[in-house]
Parts: structure tokens; sequence; C-alpha cells
């Protein structure tokens, strides 16, 4: 027996006494040091780190990412990803490559949903057949944004999936303060930036030529935008070549996407995450699905628990996909919808007269006040702990007639029920300045970007 084999033995046979919260201590702590030695020793644990620190990043609670990486490894990350970002958005789009190739067709036949899947994810696709009848589409009441199925439902389209970003403190944002542009029927019905400012944009032309890139207002009208919504996110595919290096470098999120065929037929991808049946893709995966159905052009949508694909029947729409919010589908300030009849629609200026806008979160999200309320309602009817009963003085005569005793009975103190706390957090409100500071309507630096304070990147 070699000596370590004999230091393992005596060790089991020394551990064979102990109780079992002393052993359960002892695997933890092997567990912990295991684990701390694989990951910060190891090359596979260092690429482990990098990619759950990618993962964070694009989520709203990136600020943790410093955890497995360091302050100063986390800020370089989000660096390296703004200006991947910025150079993704550089190249002039073709416009001369797609040759649309399109017939009038029913709404049964406009478009038409599948399934896809990867190694560690699943979603949706949808073929749109005629760009043409994409419209982009908005609440239609102030103060918060709407579902897409709702949207769909109130506006008779025939499908749709979520659009542009939007601020969201908490990952509770009530999806009624955009970011960026949002253009439908030629106009801009919201903006934060100047008309000369460029930004990320996803969107149409009035040909129905998918535009994916950074662009100004005055440079959309001019290339005759119809449609478009802005998305901080690389861009796919320009002119026909892939833009993302490696995996992309954003971890597995649900993911939202579009591209188009030189044809004109549309792609509307969904994948799902953050769940057991689907972790989510990467940017890469992405990217290679797209490439793969012959995609010229593609951008990415807004992510995370945003990601929704939504089609109808009869009066009813039918979420596709599964999102990964906890509350279900979300509050939204855009989605693209696509219609039978595009002309006879329009989206309302619901953001027009409006000074200041209210982003909400957790302070005021009905499904989540709701949830604390009913913690409450079943912390306050748990049964509380009764006081001992102090034992009664003897009734003999003896006892009667004899003086009181100095000395208290045993056990007589009495016992005061304290106020129960439900342990949950009450949600943080969003302070007018910190919402000022997001308030979209305040125009950013042109190029400026940072995706610390990019609120939708990826819940």
């Amino acid at each position: 027996m070699s000596k370590t084999s004999a230091i393992w033995s005596a060790l089991l046979r020394h551990m064979a006494g102990w109780s079992i919260w002393k052993k359960t201590a002892f695997a933890f702590a092997a567990l912990v040091f295991g684990t701390s030695t694989f990951m910060y020793f190891t090359s596979p644990g260092y690429a482990a780190r990098m990619w759950i620190a990618e993962t964070v990043i694009t989520t709203q609670h990136r600020e943790w990412a410093w955890i497995v990486v360091g302050a100063k490894k986390r800020d370089e990350m989000v660096l390296k990803k703004n200006e991947e970002i910025e150079r993704s958005g550089l190249e002039r789009q073709d416009l001369s490559l797609i040759h649309h190739n399109r017939s009038l067709r029913s709404a049964d036949e406009l478009v038409k949903v599948e399934d896809i899947s990867g190694k560690y994810w699943k979603g949706k696709k949808m073929y749109v057949y005629d760009p043409t009848a994409i419209r982009v589409m908005v609440p239609n009441k102030p103060g918060e944004g709407e579902r897409i199925s709702s949207m769909v439902e109130r506006t008779g389209a025939v499908a749709g999936i979520n659009g542009g970003g939007f601020v969201d403190p908490d990952g509770l944002g009530n999806g009624f303060a955009p970011i960026g542009l949002i253009m439908s029927g030629f106009e801009a019905i919201y903006t934060d930036a100047a008309p000369d400012t460029p930004q990320f944009i996803v969107g149409f032309t009035a040909e129905g030529t998918l535009v994916v890139g950074k662009y100004s207002l005055n440079e959309l009208k001019s290339m005759n935008v119809k449609e478009a919504v802005s998305f901080l996110a690389p861009r796919i595919i320009a002119n026909g070549k892939g833009q993302i290096v490696g995996d992309g470098g954003w971890g597995r999120a649900p993911r939202t996407a579009i591209g188009q065929r030189a044809d004109g037929t549309v792609i509307m991808v969904v994948i799902d995450g953050r769940q057991t049946h689907s972790i989510g893709a990467t940017l890469r995966e992405v990217q290679d699905l797209l490439l793969a159905e012959g995609a010229i052009n593609a951008g990415f949508l807004d992510g995370g628990a945003s990601s929704v694909l939504v089609t109808r029947f009869g009066d009813k729409a039918v979420v596709e996909n599964s999102p990964s919010s906890r509350y279900g589908e979300r509050r939204l300030p855009s989605g693209f919808l696509v219609f039978a009849d595009p002309d006879s629609v329009q989206a309302t200026r619901v953001w027009d007269g409006i000074d200041r806008i209210d982003p909400g979160g957790a302070h005021d999200h009905p499904d989540y006040q709701r949830e604390l309320q009913e913690k409450k309602k079943k912390a306050s009817a748990s049964p509380k702990p009764s006081a001992t009963p102090a034992p009664k003085p003897s009734s003999s005569p003896s006892a009667v007639t004899a003086k009181p005793s100095a000395t208290a009975p045993a056990g007589g103190g009495s016992a005061s029920p304290g106020a129960g706390a439900d342990g949950q957090p009450t949600g943080g409100t969003v302070s007018p300045a910190a919402a000022a500071s997001e308030k979209p309507g305040t125009p950013a630096p042109a190029g400026e970007t940072n995706l610390l304070t990019t609120p939708s990147a990826a819940r």
C-alpha cells in the first residue's frame, strides 16, 4: 500500500466515528476547497468563470460579475463587449443584395412557425413570406407597456415578436420607457436622441428590406425606412458575413433575433432560456442558425425575459414559446407584428406630450406586489407559539389566610407575542434623480454605449 493510500485509509477509519453533522461539515468544506481549487487554479476553471461572468454581465445583475472575475476584469469585459457592438454596427448595409420575390398571400399563408433546437436550447422560428406585412406596434395607453399577445389580439395581427429595449429597474420595469428610437409609418413616434445621432437599429424599408446597423434618424429617412426599433447588441450578419467572434462572449440566455434571405423572406427566431428544458443560446449559435437559413442580414432584438413569439388563432393570441419571466409574458414598449392588411393599422403616438416617463420597478410591479401581499398573509396566518400558562396558587384554607409570599410562583412570567416579519424585500423605488438619469428623452452622447447602464440587454 502506498503512503497516500495509507493516509486516506487512516482518515476514513477516523471519520467512521464522527457524528452525521461533523461528516456533513467536513464534506461541505471539502467541496468548497475542491471547487475553489478547480475554479481558480485550472484552465477549465478559468474558462468556466469567464463564461459565468459573460452571462451575468448581460443580465439585470451584471454588477455581480465581479464575484467570479473581480471588478477590474469585469470592467475590461464590459469595455470589450462595447467595442464589439460598435464594430459590428460600422459596415454600411448594401440594400441591393435583397431581391424581393413576394406574391399576394392569405393570412394562413403569410407565416409559418417551426420548432428549433440545439444542444442546450429549444425555441421557435417563424418565416414571414411578405416583409411589407411587418409593422411596429406600441402600447395603446400611456403609463405602461403592453404584452405582445395583447397587441396581437387588439390589432388583429397574424403574429408578433418582441421588439426594442427599454429601461427596466430591478428587472421589473413597466415596459413604458423605451431606449433609442421607435419608428412606425415613416415617423419617429419615440426617440431619445437628436436626429443626426446614430443609434443601433433593426427596421424595414417601405419595400420590405431589413435594415440592421447603426444609423441616425436622418439616415433612416433617406433610406426610406418605414418601421424600426432600437436594441443595443452586436449585429449578427452584415451583407452575408457573420459578425460574431468566437461564441460571442455573452454566455447563454433567451434570445430574439431577426434575419432576411436574399428573396426577402424574413426569419424571426425566439429561443427559450434560464429554464430546465432550455438553458439558452450563445450569440454564435444564433448566427450559425440564421446563416444556415440563408440570411443576408440579421440582428438581435431585446432578449432575456422579454423574448416571446405570439400567433393568433381566431380571436385568441397564443404564446408559442416559454418566456423566462416568473410572471409570464412581460409588458413591452414595442413589437414587430405581422398583418394580413398592414395598411389598415397604425401605431399610437402614446408618448406624445409626456415630459417625464416613469419606468416603474419593484415598488409598483403588480405581480411582484401581489406576491409580497400573499406572503405577508401567509406569514400572519401561520400559528404562533403560545406562552406557557403560570401555575395556579393553591386553594387550600391555609393558603387563603396566609400572608402573600414575597416570592413569585415559578413560571409565573408572561410571554408577549412578538411581531412577525415576512423577511421579503419590499422592492426598491426609483428615485426621481435615478429615473431622470435613465429617462428616455435625454439624448445620449453619440457613439457612447455601456452595458452596465443598458437595463434591458438580457434580463
